[in-house]
C-alpha cells in the first residue's frame, strides 16, 4: 500500500504569506506530537518538534522546540534555520528549502552550493521521542562542517517562558555525543543523542521569539528557549553521511536512557524505527481496504486515513481515549463519541471502541458522562447535556458494527438505566425530563457552549433541539437493548417515554412559518435561529420526525447552511451572524457558534440529506461531488497538511481556523463517506434497526 504524499517545489515557497499558514503535525499515540509549519518557523506556542504528553496523553509539554542547522561550505555559511522576533525574521533559512514534501513524515531538501541536505523528522510509536535524520551529500571539493542547534525548553503547551521573571532550574551533563537536561518543575529529563559528530556544551539563551499566530490570537506570543550547545559533524569533499538525532524526555535519566536506546544507537538503528513507523501506517491503509474491498484507494482517503489514527492514544494505565483536536484540545466525552464511528468502527478497530466505552462508564457520575477529563489533574468535568446522549448512541453503533450485546449487558447495561433514572429524577445542571417527557437543561451545556467571560454567547438554556433528538434516540435504544434482554416491562417502559417524547417535540418544536425546526424551545418562548442542530432529528437512527418534515428540514439546510466545507453554525440573514473567527478570544468565541463553518456537521447532514432522497444514485454522487470531496480533497492542501482543520470561516476566502486538525471534522465526513455515499452498511444495522 503506498503511502500518501503532499509536496511544495522551490516555486511554491517562495509564496511566504501562503506558506506560513500551512502546518505539519506528526503524532506518538501518546498525545505527544511534533509541529511547526512549512517554512520551518514555529508561529504558534504549540509548535514543537517534541511536544510530550508527561501524562498520557495530558500534561503536554514543549521540550524540544526546533533544531537549527548550521552547514559551513568553504567560506560560506548557509543557515538553514528560522525563527521569527517581533520586527524580523532570523535567520531566514526558509528562503534555501529547494523542496518541502510529507509523505507522510515531514521532509525539508536543500541544495546549498554543491551540497544536498535531506531532513527527515518521525516519531516513534508510544514513546515520547523525536528523531531527526539527515543526509548530507557533498559534492564539492571543500570539507563541510554542519552544526545541529537544538533549542530547548520544558513549558506546558498553554504557557510561553520568561527566563528574567522566571528562572529555570536545571542540570545539565554531556558527553562526546550527547547531552542530558535535568528540570525540577516539571520533573524530567531530556536526553539528546546523534549517532556520530561530537556535541560541544556552551548554553546560549535565545530571548522573544515571537509566535505570529498566538499575537493574532490575542494571546501570550513572546518566548525564551535555550540553546545547550550544538552538535558538530565534518564531511569530507565528494563524500556521503547519514546521522540522526533522537530526542526523548521522561521522568529520570534512566528511563530516558532506555527510551533512546530502543529507538537505536546508530543510523542503521534508527532507520529500522523509520520503516517501521512507514510499515505500521502502511499496514493501518491495507488493514481498512482489506475490509472495504470496493472502496477506492486514493491519496485523499490515505490521508484521512491516517489523520484518524492520530486522535486514538493511550494513557497512563493502557486505556484507548480520544484526543478532540491537536493541538490544544484534550479528551472530551462529546467529540469521543461523535467521532468513535469514524475513527474506530468503521476503519474496523472494535477492540479499541470497546476500550473506551469501558473507560468512560467508570467516571459516569449521577447519570452523566463526563464532558472532560482534565488534562493535567485527570479529574472529570460533567458540564454536558449532550455528552452522556452520544454515549449512548455510541453504544448503539457499535453494536451495529459489533453485534457485541454480551458485552452491553454484561458491563454497561446497569449503568444505562441508571443513566435514564437519574434523567428522569433529575441530575446536575439542571438536566431532568419534563412533564412533557423532553429533556430540560440549563444554558451552555450543549455543543455550541462558547462563553465570553461570565456571557454565554449561545445559551439555549431550556430545550435545545438536538438534545431533543438525542434524547428520543437514546429512549429508542434503550427499548431496543430491553426487549433484546427480555426485559420486557423496561421496555414498555422506554417505549411509552418515547412516544411522550415523540408527541411532544412534533407540537412544540415545528416553526410552521419557516417550515423547520425551532433551534430551542424554554416555558416562554422559541428560539427560531436557523442554525444546524436541527438536523440531527433527521439524521440520527431513530427520528421523530415523519417523512415531509424531514424533507423540509434537510431543504432549509441546504439552502441556508451548507457549504462545501461544512455546515455554516447560523444563517446569512441573522443580524448575530458573524463571518470571521478571527482575533481575540473574546472576538472569536463571538463568531465560533454564530456563522463559523464546522466540517463535522457534514456528517449528519449528508446522512440526513441521503436518507430524505432514498440514497438514489443522483443524490450520492451529488453530495460526493459537491460537498465530501472538496472538503477532503482540498481541505487537506489548508491550514493543517493532510488533515482538516476544526473550523472554516464564513466568509471568502473561507481561511482555515481553529485546531489543525479536530478528531470530528475527519471521523464524521469519513462516516458518511463510507456508511452513506458508498452505502456501505454496518453487518448489523438491519438486525438491530430492523430496516
Amino acid at each position: 500500500m503506498n503511502l500518501p504524499s503532499l509536496t511544495y517545489p522551490k516555486k511554491a515557497l517562495s509564496h511566504f504569506g501562503e506558506v506560513i499558514g500551512k502546518e505539519w503535525l506528526i503524532t506518538n499515540g501518546l498525545g505527544s506530537y511534533a509541529s511547526s509549519t512549512l517554512p520551518g518557523i514555529n508561529t504558534r506556542k504549540y509548535h514543537g518538534l517534541l511536544v510530550a504528553a508527561l501524562q498520557p496523553p495530558g500534561n503536554r509539554t514543549v521540550c524540544l522546540s526546533k533544531l537549527d542547522e548550521d552547514v559551513i561550505v568553504g567560506n560560506q555559511v548557509f543557515r538553514l534555520g528560522s525563527n521569527e522576533f517581533r520586527d524580523s525574521v532570523y535567520p531566514d533559512g526558509y528562503q534555501l528549502i529547494e523542496q518541502f514534501s510529507i509523505n507522510p513524515f515531514p521532509t525539508y531538501t536543500y541544495d546549498l552550493s554543491g551540497v544536498l541536505v535531506k531532513k527527515t523528522i518521525f516519531m516513534p510509536k508510544n514513546l515520547n521521542s523525536v528523531a531527526l535524520t539527515y543526509q548530507i551529500s557533498n559534492k564539492t571539493n571543500y570539507d563541510v562542517k554542519m552544526k545541529l542547534f537544538p533549542l530547548l525548553t520544558c513549558r506546558y503547551f498553554h504557557t510561553v517562558i520568561d527566563s528574567v521573571k522566571t528562572p529555570w532550574n536545571f542540570n545539565q551533563t554531556s558527553s562526546a555525543t550527547q547531552f542530558q537536561t535535568t528540570f525540577q518543575h516539571p520533573q524530567a529529563t531530556i536526553l539528546c543523542r546523534a549517532t556520530e559528530g561530537e556535541f560541544k556544551e556552551g548554553i546560549n539563551w535565545v530571548n522573544h521569539v515571537y509566535y505570529r499566530d498566538e499575537a493574532m490570537r490575542g494571546e501570550t506570543n513572546l518566548d525564551d528557549c535555550f540553546q545547550p550547545g550544538y552538535f558538530e559533524l565534518q564531511i569530507p569533499p565528494q563524500a556521503e553521511r547519514e546521522v540522526a538525532i533522537t530526542v526523548v524526555i521522561d521522568a529520570s535519566s534512566q528511563a530516558a536512557k532506555a527510551s533512546l536506546d530502543s529507538i537505536g544507537n546508530t543510523i542503521d538503528g534508527i532507520k529500522q524505527s523509520f520503516q517501521q513507523e512507514l510499515d505500521r501506517r502502511e499496514d493501518l491503509l491495507a488493514d481498512f481496504f482489506r475490509l472495504h474491498p470496493y472502496v477506492h484507494v486514493s491519496d485523499w482517503l490515505n490521508w484521512i486515513l491516517l489523520a484518524a489514527d492520530s486522535f486514538v492514544v493511550k494513557n497512563t494505565v493502557e486505556r484507548k481515549a480520544v484526543i478532540a483536536g491537536y493541538h490544544w484540545f484534550e479528551s472530551w466525552g462529546r467529540d469521543t463519541f461523535i467521532s468513535m464511528p469514524g475513527l474506530l468502527l468503521v476503519p474496523g478497530r472494535f477492540s479499541e471502541a470497546k476500550d473506551i466505552l469501558q473507560n468512560f462508564i467508570q467516571y459516569c457520575q449521577a447519570g452523566l458522562i463526563p464532558n472532560l477529563v482534565g488534562d493535567r489533574t485527570g479529574v472529570p468535568l460533567y458540564n454536558t447535556v449532550d455528552g452522556t446522549l452520544w454515549y449512548i448512541n455510541a453504544v448503539l453503533q457499535y453494536l451495529k458494527y459489533t453485534g457485541d450485546f454480551g458485552f452491553v449487558k454484561d458491563e454497561l447495561w446497569e449503568s444505562l438505566q441508571a443513566i435514564i433514572e437519574y434523567h428522569k429524577m433529575g441530575t446536575m445542571f439542571g438536566i431532568h425530563v419534563d412533564d412533557d417527557g423532553l429533556l430540560m437543561h440549563g444554558a451552555g451545556l450543549t455543543w455550541m457552549d462558547a462563553k465570553v467571560g461570565a456571557q454565554e454567547i449561545t445559551p439555549r438554556s431550556g430545550k435545545a433541539v438536538e438534545v431533543q433528538a438525542l434524547w428520543y434516540n437514546a429512549l429508542k435504544t434503550m427499548e431496543t437493548l430491553a426487549s433484546k434482554f427480555e426485559q420486557k416491562e423496561l421496555a414498555t417502559t422506554y417505549a411509552s417515554m418515547a412516544n411522550q417524547a415523540n408527541m411532544s417535540f412534533n407540537k412544540k418544536f415545528w416553526n410552521s412559518q419557516k417550515n423547520c425546526l425551532f433551534d430551542a424551545v424554554d416555558t416562554k418562548d422559541a428560539d427560531a435561529s436557523l442554525r444546524p442542530n436541527q438536523i440531527f432529528a433527521v439524521s440520527l437512527d431513530f427520528s421523530m420526525l415523519e417523512k415531509d418534515k424531514s424533507q423540509k428540514v434537510v431543504d432549509i439546510v441546504n439552502q441556508e447552511l451548507a457549504t462545501p466545507y461544512g455546515l455554516r453554525t447560523l444563517s446569512l440573514n441573522d443580524p448575530k451572524f458573524v463571518g470571521k473567527c478571527f482575533g481575540d478570544v473574546r472576538s472569536r468565541d463571538a463568531a465560533y457558534h454564530n456563522g463559523t463553518i464546522w466540517p463535522w456537521l457534514l456528517g449528519p447532514y449528508v446522512t440526513a440529506y441521503l436518507k430524505v432522497n432514498d440514497y438514489t444514485v443522483e443524490a450520492r454522487q451529488q453530495v460526493m461531488e459537491n460537498l465530501v470531496l472538496p472538503l477532503f480533497a482540498i481541505g487537506i492542501h489548508q491550514g493543517g497538511l493532510g488533515t482538516i482543520n476544526e473550523i472554516y470561516d464564513c466568509d471568502p476566502p473561507n481561511e482555515p481556523r481553529g485546531c489543525i486538525s479536530q478528531a470530528w471534522s475527519i471521523a464524521e465526513p469519513l462516516r458518511a463517506y463510507v456508511e452513506d455515499i458508498l452505502r456501505v452498511k454496518p453487518k448489523y444495522a438491519k438486525e438491530i434497526l430492523g430496516i
